[in-house]
């Protein structure tokens, strides 16, 4: 079967290297895209559905009860993602992160986690398995998750006040369940647990530094995301996004700050640590410190396209080759030459003011964070 790969560019391609041959990847046989960077991130979205509204990413308004979410018949099988998976994992990929919509609403996701979990990088090392989640059902199902072969877990908590947390989420969904969820995950090793916050200028800024107080001397990091435009549904305003910069700068009037190095290349977040040894925070700066040019991430929707940008207008379907009769062979090489053609790069674009006309984009709970 020749199969015919197609990119779909969601951005401009001024300045952008031609396509490299694929015998320019590299040296490990790692494949590369047009600005040379390598895939070593996979997010896969097992689920569009999400039992929390939250208003900058599934706002009730659109997220009514009469929306139409994905029939179970169109979602990837558990053993459909993991021989999607193993395939990322010969070009390269070393980390999954599982996410959704709400990844634990996925019926016997530890079924799946145990399958992936099994899986070995390129060097026989196992993967960094991980999962995004709300926390709402974490405390009922973290030990299945540990046991299945999940290494950790990243939490969302926007607010410490109560009130605003149930606003935020717009479930009427309290704060201290998903606390307890958080301790009952560290509870088990599933560490280290990262938290993120979503700081939206107006409605949560305010805790900036409570959360920051909150979570320092303790194992978790605390990650503090700006508000970004992803997807059409969260009605976003630049004026709404509070930069990075200045959240340093409340923090550190405080708290005295010290940054520090990055993990590994193409890690999202910018590393801080209190100077008196409190642990660290991180900044993810989508908007205002644009890491294009670093970003190693494909994403797997729920229904099987690949995505090779969390701001894209369109994908690619591997669902299709999936059950159509496509070989390993023949699926590999389409995800092999889908990131060879890569030129992804809207948040630099967005920032210099060469985003182009605006375009519908997927919707992050669709896509996956």
């Amino acid at each position: 079967m020749n199969q015919k790969v197609i990119f779909l560019a969601n951005q401009s391609d001024a300045a952008v290297p031609p396509m490299p041959p694929a015998a320019a990847d590299a040296a490990d046989g790692n494949v590369r895209d047009r600005l040379q960077r390598p895939l070593h991130d996979l997010r896969i979205s097992v689920t569009d559905r999400c039992n929390f509204r939250c208003v900058y990413c599934m706002p009730k308004e659109v997220f009514g009860k009469d929306y139409p979410f994905l029939p179970h018949a169109a979602l990837l099988s558990f053993e459909e993602i993991t021989r999607v998976a193993r395939l990322f994992i010969a070009h390269g990929v070393e980390k999954i992160r599982l996410t959704g919509g709400e990844p634990l609403l996925r019926k016997d996701i530890e079924t799946l986690i145990a399958q992936l979990a099994a899986l070995r990088t390129r060097s026989g090392r196992p993967l960094d398995l991980t999962l995004t989640t709300n926390g709402a059902l974490l405390a009922k199902k973290a030990r299945a998750l540990k046991e299945a072969g999940l290494a950790r877990v990243t939490v969302s908590v926007d607010s410490l006040d109560d009130a605003t947390f149930r606003r935020m989420n717009d479930a009427d969904f309290p704060l201290a369940k998903v606390l307890q969820g958080i301790d009952a995950a560290h509870a088990v090793g599933l560490g280290p647990i990262k938290i993120n916050m979503v700081v939206k200028r107006g409605m949560n800024d305010h805790e900036i530094v409570p959360m920051a107080r909150r979570f320092k001397d303790t194992p978790f990091i605390l990650r503090f995301i700006e508000y970004m435009d992803v997807g059409a549904s969260n009605g976003w305003k630049m004026d709404e996004v509070v930069p990075s910069a200045e959240v340093v700068r409340r923090i550190d009037a405080e708290l005295p700050l010290q940054p520090i190095a990055a993990n590994y290349a193409g890690e999202t977040a910018e590393r801080w640590r209190y100077r008196d040894g409190g642990g660290e925070i991180g900044l993810i700066s989508s908007v205002t410190r644009a890491f294009c040019r670093d970003c190693t991430r494909a994403r797997l929707s729920t229904e099987g396209k690949l995505y090779t940008c969390l701001f894209a207008t369109g994908g690619h379907d591997l669902r299709a080759l999936l059950r159509g009769g496509a070989s390993d062979d023949q699926i590999a090489a389409t995800i092999g030459g889908i990131w060879r053609a890569r030129a992804d790069r809207y948040s630099e674009l967005r920032a210099d003011g060469g985003a182009g006309p605006a375009q519908k984009k997927i919707e992050m709970s669709y896509i996956g964070g």
